[in-house]
């Protein structure tokens, strides 16, 4: 739906050396410092399957000699749901009512304040991103320790200017997180909840304040989504400053798990 980046080849987004660098460790591309050459995987990741081939000729057929607005127009009448964080939609479609019509009727709904929970594992960043639109999210309250990551998109820096490009606010509260040395050796279920005891026993209690600017964002109006890597909440910590919430200031603060 959005286009945060400026390139993208099979699925695989680029911008600066480090990624260059990443799509090299992961067998994309050769190891050359001046050239960027796919290795025979690269090719095979680049490569666009037939239908979709054929439905990219159908598209380029149809819209052959569109340029600028009036392509984008065009997207915005078939696609209205890409339409409803655009800048230039109200300019575009002043004169066609029915497809601002359609522009808002495909605009999710904020949701009620309260607290939902998401990971990003297995996700892009788009995908990422409209799964909090659909759930109404206004607030990601980032509770990772150190919120750096090797996938495109999700550490500190971009993942926030996604969110105020869709219009939602970003949050970081380092001291919910759990130190990455804490964090190894997680094998097993059981190992995760070793995990979890240890830090509702010893590290959430200390964590008032932060819990309390969470409550207090709530009572605001926001939803606020609580996020961090894993995607099953019961791997995450996550679930259990969700449930702090929910026992130390009511059911209203019941999470929901995206």
């Amino acid at each position: 739906m959005y286009e945060f980046v400026p390139y993208k080849f099979g699925g695989f987004s680029f911008t600066s050396y480090a990624d260059k660098r990443r799509l090299i460790e992961q067998g994309l591309l050769t190891d050359e410092e001046r050239v960027w050459k796919l290795t025979t995987a690269g090719r095979e990741a680049a490569r666009v399957p037939p239908l979709t081939r054929m439905g990219m000729d159908r598209f380029a057929r149809r819209h052959e000699g569109a340029r600028g607005d009036s392509l984008v127009v065009a997207a915005y009448r078939a696609h209205p749901y890409y339409a409803i964080r655009s800048e230039m939609a109200e300019r575009l479609l002043a004169g066609d009512p029915g497809a601002r019509a359609a522009v808002e009727a495909a605009r999710p709904a904020v949701g009620k304040p309260g607290v939902c929970t998401i990971g990003y594992e297995g996700s892009s960043l788009e995908g990422y991103l409209n799964r909090l639109l659909h759930a109404g999210v206004t607030l990601l309250c980032d509770v990772r320790r150190n919120p750096l990551s090797r996938k495109y998109g999700f550490s500190k820096g971009t993942l926030s200017k996604g969110c105020e490009g869709i219009g939602i606010r970003y949050e970081h509260l380092p001291e919910l997180g759990i130190a990455s040395e804490e964090r190894r050796e997680l094998h097993t279920q059981e190992d995760y909840d070793a995990l979890f005891f240890s830090y509702e026993q010893y590290s959430l209690p200390l964590q008032t304040e932060a819990l309390a600017k969470i409550r207090r964002w709530v009572e605001r109006g926001e939803r606020v989504a609580l996020t961090c890597f894993e995607r099953l909440p019961q791997q995450c910590h996550r679930h259990c400053v969700a449930d702090a919430l929910a026992r130390d200031f009511g059911q209203r603060f019941a999470p929901t798990h995206l």
